[in-house]
């Protein structure tokens, strides 16, 4: 199986930075895009920012809502995407869920896998 651990959200003001960290570790044989998602109350599941694999150049796209503020980045060697959240506001508030395209060995196709998700809470 395949699992992905997420860590570094919590409670910062308007104005503050966070980092988030997402782990993926398992049967793993390669790792296509990764990314994050979140989730406020009330809303549904929406893109943050994916990053491509670094075979495809690492490419990154945002969300226009956090274009400018926050950075995708990944450490191949390690399994693992970060989100740098710059100048988060009230509307940042939302759990947020990492996700991966996973390739378990190298004749299968490739699946998604969801971190548990972790809380981010930006308070005015």
């Amino acid at each position: 199986q395949v699992q992905l651990v997420e860590s570094g959200g919590g409670l910062v003001q308007a104005g503050g930075s966070l980092r988030l960290s997402c782990a993926a570790s398992g049967s793993i044989f390669s790792i296509n895009a990764m990314g994050w998602y979140r989730q406020a109350p009330g809303k549904q599941r929406e893109l943050v920012a994916v990053i491509a694999s670094g075979t495809t150049g690492g490419t990154t796209n945002y969300a226009l809502a956090v274009k400018g503020r926050f950075t995708i980045s990944r450490d191949n060697a390690k399994n693992t995407v970060y989100l740098q959240m710059n100048s988060l506001k009230p509307e940042d508030t939302a759990v947020y869920y990492c996700n991966a395209n996973v390739k378990r060995t190298s004749w299968d196709w490739s699946n998604d896998y969801w971190g548990q998700g972790t809380q981010v809470t930006v308070s005015s």
